[in-house]
């Protein structure tokens, strides 16, 4: 009796002991720890260059949330050696380091939302404590509004890895260091900039993605001025808008697919030239599309006996228009690839729209003489034909009728690449749907671009469901599935076909992207007509988003 008595004694004292903080019971704790000290003097000026740590107390336990992501420090200590509490609460931070501080300097340590009491999680917002090497702190700040015109729907608000950083201007400027003065930006894209110094910076945005606080070039998205700013004094109400970087090119791999091998690049080249270097591979087709990321050599690897009962060892050479090079693949073939086709639309086809077929390899030949379309036992007359923007995509045409139930039969061996057909036939079944389960936009332009332009709708993911391309002034989408859309417009400045996207290393800006200031719901048997007034002039030295201003959209129910 006396050893059981003895171990509840040791539970109940080791429960006690197990946690650091406030009695069960009473109104929950809401208020943040707040600081009563630190080991830097209160004027926190003339603070000597060889100090090695900073400490400061709190009135109550305290935890580090996530303090390698939230924690920035301006200008960068190089060798951080600790940070405390690393585990359990602790009624103090510490934070020790290995550099010698900079003379007549003003150090400012941002915490964000990090510090957060040990109980009710309870954050000190974004908490700075700044210090000076000289004589005075610094106070001159700058503070805007960084906006993502390409956004993550998958990521939740907060969190928003935004950046924005301030480089010294010198004659030879580094950005693969850390930027000497940098904040981050809240969930909403508001930054400041606090404690700097006077002097002459180059000012770069970017999405710090994997939080290192140094700009990823080709990775990440990037925001810059193209011109130095002098601070003199503090600067409110910069925007900056960040925009996908173009990569730098360069050959990625090479893997095997159905039907070949694929060869991936970074950085879309224009054109891409490959040749084998194999004694036994000589009959091979090479595709490639202008701008695309990747290049596959397809051929028919049993016919030539490549890869059947080993690895085969396959080398290339390829030309990408900036580097010529060869490189090599063990290749083995899979006895499971063969050619297929499929519908990836589902069995109920919008109004006035194609009826599409997907292959997993490039089509080069069709025989839709072969096929049939049946509705109600009646043959259908109908035209199909090779995409030309994605040879992988057929498309069938036909006078489709509202409510109507069709059945396309494609018999095998009659979609071709250049060495396969399929091998299996295929009946599609689907329905042709009501006009009335659908909406439409009407878009006017005012001050549209004298150049080509993508009219783009995106949906709530954050993906591009319809998409026209031109110079009109109107645009009509028809047969739109109803949900909320963002209109969007890129323009094709130099009209090459392709969105350019930003390139910081020679200070090229993105071509000019508009966004409307609203979103549109589109709803069943609903024309929406929208005014679009297009600004007129993009600041020079930003890019920045123009949230054009809209009139009242007309909405006619039941226009059919």
């Amino acid at each position: 009796m006396k050893r059981f008595l003895f171990l509840v004694f040791i539970s109940f004292l080791m429960a006690s002991c197990a946690r650091v903080g406030s009695p069960v019971g009473g109104a929950k704790d809401s208020i943040p720890p707040q600081v009563i000290g630190s080991n830097i003097d209160s004027p926190r000026v003339n603070v000597p260059r060889d100090i090695r740590e900073l400490r400061i107390d709190f009135d109550e336990y305290i935890t580090l949330k996530d303090i390698n992501k939230q924690l920035i420090i301006s200008p960068p200590l190089k060798r951080i050696s600790k940070i405390l509490p690393s585990g359990m609460g602790n009624k103090y931070l510490l934070i020790k380091w290995a550099d010698t501080l900079e003379a007549n300097t003003t150090y400012n340590f941002n915490f964000g939302n990090a510090i957060v009491d040990n109980n009710e999680g309870n954050a000190l917002g974004y908490y700075n404590f700044a210090f000076s090497t000289g004589p005075k702190i610094d106070s001159l700040y700058i503070s805007g509004e960084l906006k993502s015109l390409f956004i993550d729907q998958n990521k939740k608000a907060d969190e928003s890895n935004m950046v924005v950083g301030l480089y010294q201007e010198k004659d030879s400027m580094d950005y693969r260091q850390k930027p000497y003065y940098i904040a981050k930006a809240d969930p909403d894209g508001y930054f400041e900039l606090n404690y700097l110094a006077p002097g002459n910076y180059r000012v770069l945005a970017f999405e710090d993605s994997n939080a290192n606080s140094v700009y990823d070039i080709g990775k990440e998205k990037v925001g810059f001025l193209k011109d130095k700013i002098t601070l003199d004094k503090s600067i409110s109400g910069l925007d900056i808008n960040l925009y996908p970087s173009k990569k730098t090119l360069k050959y990625l791999e090479m893997k095997e697919i159905p039907g070949g091998i694929l060869m991936t690049f970074e950085g879309n080249p224009t054109d891409v030239k490959v040749v084998s270097l194999n004694e036994k591979l000589k009959d091979y087709k090479v595709t490639h599309s202008p701008k695309s990321d990747s290049a596959t050599i397809w051929f028919n690897a049993p016919a030539q006996n490549i890869g059947i009962t080993n690895n085969e060892n396959l080398k290339f050479s390829y030309d990408n228009g900036v580097k010529k090079d060869s490189v090599s693949l063990f290749y083995r073939y899979n006895t499971k690839n063969e050619m297929s086709i499929s519908n990836n639309g589902g069995n109920s086809l919008a109004p006035k729209q194609d009826f599409v077929v997907t292959s997993n390899y490039f089509v080069d030949k069709i025989q839709p003489e072969k096929w049939t379309l049946v509705s109600d036992s009646i043959k259908q007359d109908f035209t199909a034909e090779i995409s030309e923007k994605n040879p992988f995509e057929i498309h069938i045409k036909s006078d489709f009728k509202e409510g109507k139930k069709y059945s396309l039969t494609i018999p095998k061996e009659t979609v071709s690449s250049f060495f396969e057909k399929n091998k299996v036939s295929k009946r599609f079944d689907f329905e042709a749907d009501k006009i009335e389960n659908y909406g439409e936009i009407l878009v006017t332009l005012e001050n549209a671009p004298e150049q080509k332009f993508w009219i783009q709708m995106i949906n709530e993911n954050g993906s591009v469901a319809y998409s026209k391309y031109g110079n009109e002034k109107q645009i009509n989408f028809k047969s739109i599935k109803p949900g909320k859309y963002e209109l969007r417009m890129l323009v094709d400045a130099n009209e090459n076909g392709i969105w350019d996207s930003a390139d910081f290393a020679d200070h090229t800006f993105a071509e000019p992207v508009y966004v409307l200031d609203k979103k549109i719901e589109v709803r069943p048997l609903w024309e929406i007509r929208e005014t679009w007034r297009i600004p007129t002039e993009i600041p020079e030295n930003t890019g920045d988003l123009k949230k054009s201003p809209t009139e009242k959209p007309i909405i006619i129910a039941n226009p059919k």
